[in-house]
Parts: C-alpha cells; structure tokens; sequence
C-alpha cells in the first residue's frame, strides 16, 4: 500500500507541476495582459483555484515522498487540507457560476443585456470566494484541523452544511450545462456555436470526469462518519484526478484557442487566450479578428 501511495504521490507531483506552470501563464495573461470581460474574470478566478488547489497538493505529495524514504516524518501542517477544500470549493463555485450565468444569456438574452450590471462578474466571484472562506475555516476549526480541539456535534453540521452546498454546485452546473447543450443542438432557434461555448463546455466536462471525484469523496467521508473506512489509495486516486482537472483547464483554453488555425496565423499565447474566450462565429480570417466578450468589466 505504501508504495502505491508513493507512486500516486509522484503522479500528483508531476500534474500539479504542469498545472501550476499552466494556470501560472494564464493569470498572468488575463490578469496583467488583457482587457478583462464578464466571462474572462471567471475564468481568471477559475485559475487561481486551481493555481492555489495545485500548490497545496504538491506540498502534500512531497511531504508523502519525504516520509517514505526518510525515518524522521514530516508532517503537512493541517491547517492545508483546510486550504485545500478552499480552493476546491471556489474553483467549483467559480465555473458553476460561469455556467449558470452563460445560460442566462442564452435563455434570456434581452432581460440579460438590459438588466446585468456592468461589474456583476466582479461581484459573483468576490461573494464565491468569501463564501467558500466562510465554509472552511469554521469547518477546520471544529474538525481538528485549525487547532486540536475537536467539536464533534458541530463538525458534523458543517460537513453537512459543506456537503449539501457541494451538491447544489454540482446540480447547479449540470442542470446549466445540459441547458446549454440542449440549446446548441436542438430546438428551432439554435444558437450558434462560439469558441467560448466550447471552452465552457470541455471545462464542464473535464470537472465532471476527473474534478467531481474529490468532492464526492468528502461527501461520502462525512455519510459514513468514519476515515479508516475509504483506503487511502482511494483518496490520493482523487487528489490524481482533481489535479488533472485543474491541469486540463490552461489546455483547454489554448487548445481551443489554436483550434482550426493554420501555424502562422496562431499568434502568441495572447492571442490564443483570446480566441478561446471568442463569443461570435468564426468567419473567414477568425485568427485577425478576435471578440473576446460581449460585456466588458
């Protein structure tokens, strides 16, 4: 068993590494480089998520790679596994949020231009991330993980309150998802695929195959109330997982920025963040003229 669990930690070592440099380029992209819209904030929001989630687990790998082959153990401090669920939580909050309000603006795309506020992107992930803060330092607090002092009886109402918030994420971002899907494939007035329509889409569905183990791992750990039940294999199987997820996003985004160009046209990286986040058809010369959004910030 321990050395399965060396091997998965190397195995997180070496994503988590790729990720961090991955969503490393692409907070500073949007963050320093490029004119920001309502959909780019929650991507950027998205990467450092991920950017934090991914820096906790490398830590952790290489505190269980330590352990192995040293005789004095190096414990990670547990107030980590707290800055861990953090990130995990925002970064899922972060693109249901996403999701849903991309929805909005195809279901209701009058009401959505006339009533959104300008800075409403801004606000959404300033509230997400207070929220998911206010969820996990009380919860590592009577968990034992802030301190050794352990509250039983409150734990278990914050893993409840945890876990049934990760559960409406979770409905929250396939009810939006299969919405869009079913709006870009059937029905009359078929919305035209965009560029931005297919980032979401493969982020979506990269979270739902790799991300969602992680969390439902928690949610199971908090039903059946007792750790020595689930192997640990089993959780560094969904460390693997969620750190590939969070890995595939900068992948994504430039996959689909470079997608169906011709080498010369592709540009800098820029560029291809750009288009990845492209909201018109692409029609002839797409790789000249880029829209990066709709709705400024």
């Amino acid at each position: 068993p321990h050395r399965r669990n060396l091997i998965l930690a190397f195995l997180t070592l070496f994503i988590a590494l790729i990720g961090v440099a991955g969503n490393a380029v692409v907070l500073w992209l949007l963050g320093c480089c490029m004119r920001r819209n309502a959909f780019s904030i929650y991507i950027l929001n998205l990467a450092a998520a991920d950017f934090l989630f991914l820096c906790f687990q490398i830590i952790d790998s290489l505190e269980e790679v330590f352990n192995f082959f040293s005789s004095i153990s190096m414990p990670t401090p547990r107030f980590f596994m707290i800055v861990s669920n953090f990130a995990y939580l925002a970064g899922l909050s972060m693109l249901s949020a996403m999701s849903t309000e991309r929805c909005m603006s195809v279901l209701w795309p009058i009401w959505y231009r006339c009533h959104r506020w300008r800075h409403t992107s801004a606000v959404v992930c300033a509230l997400l991330w207070a929220l998911s803060l206010s969820l996990s330092i009380p919860e590592g607090k009577y968990c034992g993980f802030l301190i050794k002092w352990h509250d039983y009886e409150w734990c278990q109402i914050l893993d409840f309150i945890t876990s049934a918030w990760l559960m409406v994420l979770f409905v929250t971002l396939s009810g939006s998802s299969l919405t869009l899907i079913v709006k870009i494939l059937c029905g009359s007035q078929r919305v035209p695929v965009t560029r931005l329509y297919v980032t979401i889409g493969l982020t979506v569905l990269v979270f739902l195959s790799f991300g969602l183990p992680f969390g439902m791992y928690w949610f199971l750990l908090f039903w059946i109330l007792r750790y020595d039940v689930i192997p640990c294999e089993s959780f560094w199987v969904t460390v693997v997982l969620s750190c590939v997820n969070s890995c595939a996003n900068p992948i994504i985004y430039f996959f689909v920025g470079s997608f169906r160009q011709r080498r010369w046209k592709r540009g800098t990286l820029k560029l291809v963040l750009q288009r990845a986040m492209q909201d018109t058809p692409d029609e002839g010369d797409s790789g000249s003229r880029v829209s990066s959004g709709n709705l400024g910030e």
